[in-house]
């Protein structure tokens, strides 16, 4: 009933879910592939509170991305294909499993360490064959570059990536200002919004 105080969000979440499904006539013509565009929008509107600073607003995002983590769940729960609780339960159980430093016997004495434990039983599980598998089509990128040279440094095969000053065309000086921040400890994607914003602003 309205106004009665919730005692599991996430559970009424869920039913409320159900309960739209059911009865709004929109949001039970949806499908998957319709609600692509708006989980990528929620997605940047989400990055977007994180950059504004705003924890009021950061709270909302998220919410509206849950919101299409919900719509996608209980779309599937209706197709048999898998239900909101084997969602919430499979994210337990990788939380669990990558990190046995928390839930296991593992032992990881820093952040850095804590990351190559992640990544090792992650790459195990995946078992990849390539630097490339499992990054998404569409990703930025800026990103691919990113994760690739990540990849490749782990594997302990890392890129040879020319200079900035030295490098040939246009393509090879973006991959070496990524490799550059990279070893600045700097988050390369980050730091190209954050300049324009500022050239934006200036």
């Amino acid at each position: 009933m309205a106004g009665e105080p919730v005692t599991d969000p996430l559970a009424q979440f869920a039913a409320d879910m159900r309960r739209l499904r059911a009865e709004c006539v929109w949001k039970r013509e949806q499908t998957h592939e319709s609600l692509r565009r708006y989980l990528v929008e929620e997605s940047w509107e989400t990055l977007e509170a994180i950059d504004s600073g705003d924890p009021e607003h950061l709270r909302e995002e998220l919410g509206d991305l849950l919101l299409q983590i919900g719509f996608h769940a209980v779309i599937a729960e209706e197709r048999g294909e898998f239900t909101f609780d084997e969602v919430v339960q499979g994210i337990v159980d990788k939380l669990r499993r990558r990190n046995p430093h928390v839930f296991g016997s593992a032992t990881a004495t820093d952040a850095a360490s804590v990351n190559e434990l992640w990544e090792s039983v992650k790459a195990m599980e995946k078992e990849r064959t390539s630097v490339f598998d499992g990054l998404p089509a569409g990703l930025p990128a800026l990103l691919v570059a990113d994760k690739v040279l990540d990849r490749a440094e782990r594997a302990g095969t890392p890129v040879a990536v020319p200079s900035a000053d030295d490098a040939a065309d246009v393509g090879d000086r973006l991959l070496a200002l990524v490799a550059e921040a990279r070893s600045a400890g700097v988050d390369p994607e980050h730091a190209l919004r954050d300049a324009v914003r500022r050239a934006l602003s200036g």
